[in-house]
């Protein structure tokens, strides 16, 4: 069967929810999140996230997009092993393709984005901001004269608010965030060291794949069942496609001479259709995607997995909730 055959077959298969109750036998608690399934098993100090198909844009869950949890989940498998001499996290297995155990850790109240580029699509974008005349994003002075998807003078970090499944996240100031006695500033300030290095890191290898990283979000926690002390961790997902924007850096500049977009490997592509094509920006329920969207979604995914890591992506395209049943003794 061809890719694209595949991709196709699996549009009635993806992961939009998991069903389970208990995990090898005990009733855990649970979290969904807008594309997790978090289930807490806090006698061992563990998360069991199942990383699952859904899509998220412009803070609302919009559809499916087939094998996504499992680019997802081992992107962020990838990315976790080679950056873990930079910023420990909190990965221990990956017991299925869309399913990781990770340590169980106490979130910042804060999500760390790194920017190198002027662009975005969204009403909280850097670039919107620009647009609409704003010259200072989260605390940073912006030059005139910029041009939408330019690079910044330097790599900033522009802190964002969390928010809950339908709320928008909010980018605010080192001082604004401080002001709001969310985080400590000595926490806060290690926190920005790693999610510096962290983004430094990732543009190298991205640069070196022939990608342009230009921009990301970290969210970090405490591992407080440290002897030593609680530790500074990475959690979640780092550098996928649903958390980074990656362009082709080989027609970036003629692109960018044109006034074109740069060409995309991120969820990007579906913001633009939505923006676009369908006219919502997050307001009301999302309109229905058609399959060849969700199609070439999941091209994109799939692709910016084999660039970044160098590796052929292997889908799973069995049934995944009796798959990851089987893997964690689920029911």
């Amino acid at each position: 069967m061809t890719r694209d055959a595949l991709l196709h077959a699996q549009l009635g298969k993806t992961l939009d929810a998991t069903p389970f109750r208990t995990i090898g036998g005990q009733a855990l608690e649970r979290y969904d999140g807008k594309v997790r399934d978090c289930f807490l098993d806090r006698a061992h100090g563990e998360r069991i996230i199942v990383v699952t198909d859904r899509l998220s844009a412009f803070d609302a869950v919009v559809g499916t997009i087939p094998f996504k949890g499992q680019v997802l989940n081992q992107l962020a498998q990838f990315w976790f092993d080679r950056t873990s001499a930079i910023a420990p996290n909190h990965m221990l297995r990956v017991p299925d393709p869309n399913v990781m155990i990770a340590r169980e850790c106490e979130p910042l109240p804060v999500e760390l984005v790194m920017r190198a580029y002027l662009t975005g699509v969204t009403s909280t974008s850097i670039w919107k901001a620009y647009e609409a005349g704003a010259r200072t994003f989260a605390g940073h002075a912006l030059p005139d004269g910029m041009r939408k998807n330019q690079p910044l003078p330097r790599a900033i970090l522009t802190p964002s608010t969390k928010a809950g499944k339908g709320d928008h996240d909010v980018s605010v100031s080192r001082d604004e965030l401080l002001a709001m006695g969310r985080i400590s500033p000595a926490l806060f300030d290690r926190a920005a060291e790693l999610a510096a290095a962290l983004f430094a890191a990732g543009r190298r290898h991205a640069a070196d794949r022939g990608l342009i990283l230009a921009d990301t979000k970290y969210e970090l926690g405490l591992d407080r069942s440290r002897p030593e002390g609680d530790q500074l961790v990475v959690i979640d997902e780092i550098h996928t496609p649903d958390s980074s924007r990656y362009w082709y850096a080989e027609d970036y500049e003629a692109r960018l001479a044109r006034g074109e977009e740069p060409r995309s490997l991120d969820k990007e592509y579906v913001r633009r259709w939505l923006a676009n094509d369908a006219g919502w920006s997050g307001d009301g329920p999302p309109p229905v995607m058609p399959d060849d969207v969700r199609v070439e979604a999941a091209r994109r995914y799939i692709t910016s997995y084999e660039i970044v890591t160098g590796e052929t992506f292997v889908p799973d395209p069995r049934d995944p909730i009796p798959r990851i049943a089987s893997a964690l003794d689920a029911r």
